[in-house]
């Protein structure tokens, strides 16, 4: 005995039965498609329409994860921030420090004249920004006095060397040293002022 399937056109199909010694019998059974079920309202079934949007429950979990990505981020940036007008204030100190001492050494080769108590430092910074004459050429020292990053302004701190080590008031004898007037707390712990 042989079974086989004949499609036809139209869902249907016949299957046809063959048993041995020539005779063959065939049975032909039809079935037709049944219908799909239709979905049940307690289950969620998403439009076939390609330009359907998010469900809220999936808006609200990505607009929180985002949230979170974002709260992690922004001490990250105030750190970068931070450093980077750090490493802007040692910068601008040791431009204007090695101004000082490039003041110094001409005045100590007697390239310029300079007042006897001053101990040939630069009276302010002003100086080093206009210039001394230096065999009838005009000498600057530094371009601009620059903005302290941590006050946003270019008032600096100045100590002569007449002044104590420690000390806050400037004595106006001569300019031997520049630091920030911020009494904030660098990164690694120090005082912006002791810099």
């Amino acid at each position: 005995m042989s079974t086989g399937t004949n499609p036809h056109p139209g869902g249907a199909t016949n299957t046809v039965i063959s048993t041995g010694g020539g005779a063959s019998a065939a049975v032909a059974e039809k079935s037709a498609s049944l219908p799909q079920p239709s979905p049940s309202p307690n289950r969620a079934v998403r439009s076939p329409n390609p330009e359907s949007g998010l469900t809220l429950v999936e808006l609200i979990i990505c607009v929180a994860i985002v949230a979170i990505l974002a709260s992690a981020a922004i001490p990250i940036a105030r750190f970068q921030v931070k450093r980077e007008k750090e490493r802007e204030l040692r910068r601008d100190l040791w431009e204007m420090r090695d101004a000082i001492d490039r003041y110094k050494d001409a005045a100590d080769k007697g390239a310029m004249q300079v007042k006897a108590d001053s101990v040939n430092y630069p009276p302010d910074l002003e100086t080093l920004v206009n210039g001394v004459d230096i065999q009838d050429k005009k000498v600057k020292f530094l371009r601009r006095i620059p903005v302290d990053p941590m006050t946003g302004t270019a008032d600096w701190g100045l100590r002569s060397n007449q002044d104590d080590a420690d000390s806050d008031s400037f004595g106006g004898q001569n300019v031997f040293d520049v630091h920030s007037k911020s009494q904030g707390t660098a990164l690694d712990g120090t005082k912006y002022s002791t810099w």
